[in-house]
């Protein structure tokens, strides 16, 4: 299937720094906050693992994301395919597991607001660069 690897890595890239402002000034403390974890817990993880394998993740997405969209999108059509692909597959994926882990709405929100929007940048840098 034919993919343009150029709106892969841009888009991927795209939704690193999506996450890196959505998790850090924007909603970072709620984040934090609604899973219970101090500023200690987090920096003792290893951040250059997560950090790369986020960045890799978000490549993946983007790479299948592309294949789903196929090679010939425009700007509205891969809007409106990533916010529903984001917020109707990934944000009601969240939202069972969620219920189930007792999770809050807060909680929720967060994660597919960050995925809804995620989606909704690829579809758009997929539509602007084929």
């Amino acid at each position: 299937m034919e993919v343009n690897w150029f709106a892969v890595i841009a888009a991927g890239v795209s939704a690193f720094m999506l996450g890196g402002i959505w998790y850090g000034p924007l909603f970072g403390k709620m984040w934090q906050a609604e899973n219970g974890l101090s500023d200690e817990q987090l920096a003792e993880g290893n951040m250059a693992k997560i950090f790369g394998l986020a960045l890799v993740l978000s490549l993946v997405a983007a790479f299948v994301f592309g294949m789903f969209l196929g090679p010939d999108v425009d700007v509205q059509f891969g809007a409106m395919a990533g916010f529903s692909a984001g917020l109707f597959w990934v944000g009601a994926a969240l939202g069972i597991v969620y219920l189930f882990e007792r999770r809050s709405l807060k909680h929720w929100a967060i994660n597919a607001g960050y995925v809804t929007l995620q989606f909704t940048l690829y579809g758009v840098i997929f539509g602007l660069l084929s």
